[in-house]
């Protein structure tokens, strides 16, 4: 017998060294799989895909049209005609919470996505530029966003309507800011990182170390933040409705049937009662999803 082969090897063996035990993850596969163990954001995904299915299919569940006036059945309880009752119109509310959901879910993505665009190429070239383009491009987003935000949206339903893109458009006008200075402080951050002096170094443009580099590296509080603005679109639409100031009947939105329940709230509750839950429902839906995505992203939220 040699030498070597009375000895028993302890631990682990060179040939087992480099062996990898578990497949590698890229990073948005892990961002889901974190994402997935988050139950309260999960419930915050299935809440919302089956708002947006019964807002495409829920108006024409019934038969009845949002805007239908029916008289003689006016301010019926739910039954099995009327699942949530009707209006002081004779109105279908079921009908009408769906029709409103289109309308207040619209707004919401629609402000969302223009402030994404706007804010991340503002943000963008204002942090990547620097100097005194930074400085003057921010200053101006400052002045717009001490503008008094009801005094905006006022003058601007007066002038132009109520209407729904006049909606979306006031809430635009300043709604950005908030993306731009978030993409601003991310490129900032990102910009001295070597691969980015690499790119440049080899005559990379602006537009294509934007496109590659920083925005790809900046989506995590991007996406979060978009996720955000979707809820708080939604409650501000509610809310100038629910105040007058917004969207008018016989245009079906959450604002504005809260609004048309409010005074009936002692007699007919559930005319006020559907649409509020479906707003707070909505809210609370993007809220957990923003919240799980934020804690996903988190780099430091790794084990």
């Amino acid at each position: 017998m040699e030498l070597k082969d009375r000895f028993i090897v302890v631990g682990t063996q060179s040939s087992e060294v480099e062996k990898i035990s578990k497949p590698s993850l890229s990073f948005w596969k892990d961002v889901f799989y974190r994402f997935r163990k988050n139950k309260l954001a999960l419930v915050g995904v299935v809440l919302l895909i089956l708002l947006i299915i019964m807002a495409i299919f829920g108006p024409y569940m019934t038969g009845y049209d949002y805007a239908s006036n029916d008289l003689v059945n006016k301010n019926q309880p739910p039954s099995s005609d009327h699942w949530f009752g009707t209006d002081d119109l004779g109105r279908d509310v079921f009908t009408r919470t769906w029709e409103g959901a289109r309308i207040s879910i619209f707004i919401g993505i629609a402000a969302a996505l223009i402030d994404l665009t706007i804010g991340v190429f503002w943000g963008g070239i204002a942090g990547y530029k620097g100097g005194r383009i930074d400085e003057y491009m921010m200053r101006a987003a400052d002045v717009l966003a001490g503008i008094p935000y009801l005094l905006l949206v006022i003058l601007l339903m007066v002038v132009l309507g109520s209407n729904v893109s006049t909606m979306i458009l006031a809430m635009s006008i300043t709604g950005w800011v908030n993306m731009a200075r978030i993409v601003r402080g991310q490129v900032l951050s990102l910009k001295n990182q070597e691969y980015v002096l690499a790119s440049r170094t080899l005559g990379a443009g602006t537009s294509r170390i934007m496109s590659k580099h920083l925005i790809p590296n900046a989506m995590g509080p991007i996406i979060v933040t978009m996720t955000l603005t979707i809820p708080s679109a939604i409650f501000t639409e509610a809310f100038l409705s629910f105040l007058g100031l917004g969207l008018t009947p016989p245009i079906a939105s959450w604002g504005t049937m809260a609004s048309d329940g409010l005074p009936a709230l002692r007699y007919f509750p559930w005319r006020l009662l559907f649409p509020a839950t479906f707003i707070c429902l909505t809210i609370f839906a993007f809220n957990v999803i923003g919240d799980g995505l934020r804690d996903a992203l988190d780099p430091r939220s790794r084990k």
